[in-house]
């Protein structure tokens, strides 16, 4: 979606920024930053149409992409190496698969384990033999492994323990698995990392940025992810047919189209969002764009009033569905529940009326953050092709730049207008300054230290970004007004950081998460949440303020159902 230039970013080339482009009009339509970037209402938010895996798999539906497995040397026990092919504008892509057997104590989510049930790589083209014999050599060993720059993604899955036997043993006996359980698991295998992007060695993403269905952020891990999918449905039929070849069955189309890829995320994740500020800003910038788009319909279609009632049907349905043990979510979607329960009469009502998608967002205006965002993701979801192209406007390929011609005084006006949340922390009450984010050395993961009762503050990583402001502004006092911002930064270097990032500020309003990252009752898992609902993850099930589970690809579209017309049809997915 092309969209003129505001004169907040007429310096900043818009073909190298991907910024995504707003009128004055539909500018003054879009949520404030201080309402939208609280880590509260990210920590709520709920997947929508323009989530990352929605949009690849509508590329690999218009391409028409299919999966050939090219090799398959699994034994009957399940264990071996398969790749899984598939084309994409013209491009190979190949899943390399490698099982083995893994004992129950080795078994774990941690970062710190050295072993799982299946590792994977994504690479680029179809490997030779003797790529394939390379890799078997390194793959498994993940973080520890050499690497080329033909190897796109890394990744390693533990099976689910309920669930894997259990369905393996029900096909093989000529049964489908249980209904119930499968609905309360929702996954096969759970992946514990997916790296992308240069880690350990692996190719940049520079290398595919610019290939077509690629371009935009996460599509080489979500093609990745997408394939470990499609292989542990075939390996579970597999395993089933070599354990009993006269009675075994495959598994029932809606229950493999339900079944995703469990994913078990932590800390590692969180610092992302601030370490990637103008990227981070392209994606919300579009959400809240394609937000008052929505909003903005004075009518709707008689086909778009039967789809709005459906899909909040849905939406009830797989709140009953969503279930965690977490203490502070299970309360929240409690809440949800009820609160979305009552809002059937508004849907009724509102979707006749003139402008009926503002007034249902209004009318949530008092209910719960969970339950705001999710009548937003509900209005995002009918919106279909008039919001789709805003996801070409999610990507960024650059950083925070420094305007060394900027005047101080517009500077401090940049500081003073958009930056009062974080001059208005007392950092004087030890809650306030209460963590540290540093860089784990055994496995180069984020991790958060308590500043009075562990070592290694020194090392800490910039994430404090309040409390820098509040630097800065204390040595921007007595600066004169008239001097450019170069001679401040060449007098007091330790300040170029968070200049240029109060300078992005200006023309990235979604730039910065406006809340004390380093306080104590700061939550990670807010982040976590946010940054996941982009990914297109649902059913967040919490196991602390630090890390998460949640299942991706439930209910998408198998590798065969990818040109059906219901394709895309996948939104908060449900088993009945």
């Amino acid at each position: 979606m092309k969209m003129p230039k505001t004169s907040d970013t007429k310096a900043f080339d818009a073909k190298e920024s991907n910024y995504c482009q707003l009128t004055d009009n539909l500018l003054t339509q879009l949520r404030p930053a201080d309402s939208v970037m609280k880590l509260a209402r990210l920590g709520s938010f709920f997947p929508t149409r323009l989530s990352f895996m929605r949009v690849l798999l509508r590329q690999l539906a218009k391409e028409g992409s299919s999966i050939t497995p090219s090799v398959w040397s699994i034994d009957k026990e399940g264990f071996g190496r398969a790749v899984l092919t598939i084309s994409l504008y013209h491009q190979h892509y190949s899943l390399i698969a490698f099982t083995q057997p893994l004992s129950d104590e080795n078994r774990t989510d941690r970062v710190i384990a050295e072993a799982w049930d299946s590792t994977y790589v994504l690479f680029d083209g179809i490997p030779s033999i003797e790529d394939l014999d390379r890799l078997e050599k390194q793959v498994p060993h993940q973080e520890a492994g050499r690497y080329s720059d033909k190897e796109l993604v890394l990744s390693r899955a533990n099976k689910s323990v309920r669930l894997f036997g259990h369905v393996v043993d029900r096909l093989a006996q000529g049964i489908q698995p249980d209904f119930e359980h499968v609905k309360s698991i929702g996954y096969l295998m759970r992946t514990t990392a997916v790296y992308g992007n240069g880690k350990f060695g692996i190719s940049d993403r520079s290398k595919i940025a610019s290939r077509g269905g690629l371009s935009g952020p996460f599509q080489i891990e979500m093609l990745a992810v997408y394939l470990i999918r499609e292989f542990t449905h075939k390996l579970v039929e597999h395993i089933a047919h070599h354990k009993s070849p006269k009675t075994a069955i495959l598994l029932d189309a809606k229950l493999k189209r339900y079944l995703g890829i469990g994913n078990s995320t932590g800390l590692g994740m969180a610092p992302f969002l601030i370490s990637h500020p103008v990227l981070f800003n392209n994606w919300i910038l579009a959400r809240e764009t394609a937000i008052a788009q929505m909003r903005a319909k004075a009518s709707l279609s008689v086909a778009q009033q039967q789809k709005l009632s459906s899909l909040y049907i849905r939406a009830d349905a797989h709140l009953s569905q969503w279930q965690t043990a977490d203490t502070i979510q299970s309360h929240r979607i409690s809440i949800l529940r009820g609160e979305w329960e009552q809002l059937a009469a508004q849907i009724d009502l509102l979707k006749k009326r003139p402008f009926p998608l503002d007034k249902l967002i209004k009318s949530t205006s008092l209910l719960s953050l969970e339950t705001q965002e999710l009548m937003i993701a509900l209005v995002l979801e009918i919106g279909g092709e008039e919001i789709d192209d805003l996801s070409h406007c999610m990507d960024s390929d650059i950083a925070p730049r420094l305007r060394p011609d900027m005047s101080l005084k517009a500077l401090k006006n940049i500081l003073y207008n958009q930056f009062q949340w974080a001059l208005s922390i007392d950092f004087s009450n030890p809650d306030e300054n209460y963590q540290f984010w540093y860089t784990s050395a055994a496995k180069l993961e984020p991790r958060l230290g308590v500043r009075l009762a562990e070592e290694g503050a020194e090392k800490e990583q910039p994430l404090d970004i309040a409390k820098r402001v509040q630097k800065v502004e204390c040595a921007l006092r007595d600066c004169n007004d008239d001097e450019i911002t170069a001679f401040f930064v060449l007098k007091n270097p330790e300040f170029r950081y968070i200049i240029r990032r109060i300078q992005t500020a200006s023309w990235a309003p979604y730039s910065e998460i406006q809340d004390n990252l380093i306080g104590k009752d700061c939550r990670p898992i807010d982040m976590l949440r946010c940054k996941l609902s982009f990914f297109g993850a649902a059913k967040f099930d919490p196991k602390s303020d630090r890390w998460t589970r949640i299942t991706l690809y439930q209910g998408a579209p198998t590798a065969s159902e990818l040109n059906d017309s219901n394709a895309d049809d996948w939104w908060l997915p449900v088993l009945q």
